[in-house]
């Protein structure tokens, strides 16, 4: 795992598909605001035979850097793009290069207890740092988790894959990065 130097600020986990790149929109209607970007599918070979797929179609609002970047927060990638996502999604948001989670053997390991795969390498990540994590697959369990595993503040915000990122997520993420710093100051 690759970690920010700077921890004085909460870490804001990533997901790019659902809360940047609102993938399960009606697929002929790109929504307003949104680009569109084509990522190419690596080659490979299929019982001997080159499998050539289409581009990737990913629709991303180039506003959500500026908006992201704003937020009292250090921003990670916590998405199975890893450090793709620097390549691909940070430069039409106008990001700079981001630290990620490395996933490792948990990429995409279903869990008996339900807890999303994502969840534990996260927690472990954060290290008892305060964290918002935006993505669109969490669940009960996994904020059950947090709560038992996690020793620090921990936001898991839902964001609704036919709609990406709005406002009100911005806002909500802005209220639990202000109730830190007040507790802090209070405390």
């Amino acid at each position: 795992m690759r970690r920010g130097k700077g921890r004085s600020r909460p870490l804001l986990f990533l997901d790019v598909d659902g809360p940047l790149n609102p993938y399960a929109a009606q697929p002929e209607r790109r929504p307003e605001g949104y680009t569109t970007l084509r990522v190419p599918h690596e080659s490979g070979t299929t019982g001997g035979l080159l499998s050539r797929r289409r581009s990737l179609r990913v629709w991303l609002n180039p506003e959500h850097g500026q908006a992201l970047l704003r937020l009292d927060y250090e921003l990670c990638w916590a998405t199975t793009w890893m450090d793709d996502a620097n390549r691909w999604i940070g430069p039409v948001l106008g990001l700079p290069d981001l630290p990620f989670v490395e996933f490792g053997d948990a990429l995409f390991q279903e869990r008996p207890d339900g807890v999303h795969w994502k969840t534990c390498p996260l927690v472990d990540y954060a290290g008892g740092r305060p964290f918002a994590w935006v993505d669109d697959e969490q669940s009960d369990l996994d904020h059950a988790y947090v709560t038992a595993h996690h020793h620090g503040p921990g936001l898991l915000h839902h964001v609704n894959p036919r709609i990406g990122l709005r406002e009100a997520d911005f806002l909500a993420l802005a209220d639990f990065a202000r109730s830190l710093e007040t507790s802090r100051s209070t405390g």
